[in-house]
């Protein structure tokens, strides 16, 4: 006999989805057979497979314990560094200012240390989270790759993951980004629209004024905050989301990102002048985040600015 008492975690979730991702030796014919029989019990009560779990919950299982063997737990995450520059915190919500060159997820050989791995064990060691509550696993709502430095959004439950997840796609958390291109822009602030196209196979992106085949539209805006000699700082929003749209955008009009060996002049170098500096939430109805409704996030120590200030950009 095994019980639990279901986590915040584990809440909202199907009694049946929780018992076969818990335990690895059940079938799934005999988890309905023993639910009938009410062997399997929700709060001392009959349950249904289909009875949506609560926090709080108490869930019993009568079976013999050859079939209730849980899943085993691997705890590689606490191999990963505890650096972690955090902006803001709450009980939903963890702001993290990742640093140039750290991975947001695994990713072949560095699958140790990266800003998921590095999540998980400061959670773990606050108490906050565990390996045991088994329907959910702290997540990012973004990503940045790897050369890109800046804000990423930390989920701390299932309920944050998803608003994150809807309101980001419905553009309702803004997101600003500062590079430096090559160049003088002509105006100090211009909203660019073309399209883009991927290529899947080399991880590329070509950018055309005009729509073609496969390709879908993108939205820019940049503004000018300084410039010199050949170097401009820029202020982009993202209107809309593509993959190195930023870099491919600015890339297009003439103005390359400096340190872009990808769509820029710098040839073999990847370490792009973009850095995600800037969140604010905009959300248009009620959520389990509203308290955050018009709050504005910055990130602070960013190299790329001192950088430019020290004319690194020539």
């Amino acid at each position: 006999m095994k019980s639990f008492v279901i986590s915040k975690n584990d809440a909202g979730v199907r009694v049946d989805r929780f018992i076969l991702k818990t335990f690895d030796r059940l079938p799934k014919s005999l988890m309905f057979k023993e639910i009938r029989k009410k062997n399997i019990k929700v709060n001392k009560k009959r349950c249904t497979p289909e009875q949506i779990l609560n926090e709080g919950d108490l869930l019993e299982l009568y079976l013999k314990d050859d079939v209730l063997h849980t899943k085993e737990k691997h705890l590689d995450f606490m191999k990963a560094s505890k650096d972690l520059d955090i902006i803001y915190e709450d009980s939903n919500i963890i702001l993290i200012n990742k640093k140039v060159g750290v991975l947001c997820h695994p990713d072949g050989d560095d699958y140790i240390d990266n800003i998921v791995a590095r999540l998980k064990r400061y959670l773990y060691e606050k108490g906050e989270w565990s390996p045991d509550d088994f329907s959910f696993t702290p997540s990012l709502a973004n990503r940045i790759d790897r050369n890109t430095g800046g804000i990423v959004i930390g989920a701390k439950n299932s309920q944050a993951l998803k608003t994150l997840n809807d309101k980001i796609k419905s553009r309702e958390i803004e997101k600003y980004y500062l590079t430096v291109v090559h160049g003088k822009m002509a105006k100090s602030s211009v909203l660019l629209t073309a399209y883009l196209t991927k290529n899947e196979k080399t991880n590329k992106v070509t950018v055309k004024d005009n729509q073609t085949d496969g390709s879908k539209k993108i939205v820019t805006r940049y503004t000018v905050l300084d410039y010199y000699d050949d170097a401009s700082l820029l202020e982009i929003e993202l209107l809309t989301g593509r993959t190195h749209q930023i870099r491919a955008h600015l890339a297009h009009i003439g103005h390359p990102l400096y340190g872009d060996g990808k769509y820029g002049k710098e040839q073999g170098r990847y370490r792009q002048a973009l850095y995600s500096y800037k969140l604010k939430f905009n959300f248009t109805d009620k959520n389990c985040l509203s308290y955050l409704n018009g709050r504005e996030f910055t990130a602070d120590n960013i190299k790329l600015l001192d950088d430019y200030k020290e004319r690194k950009f020539i």
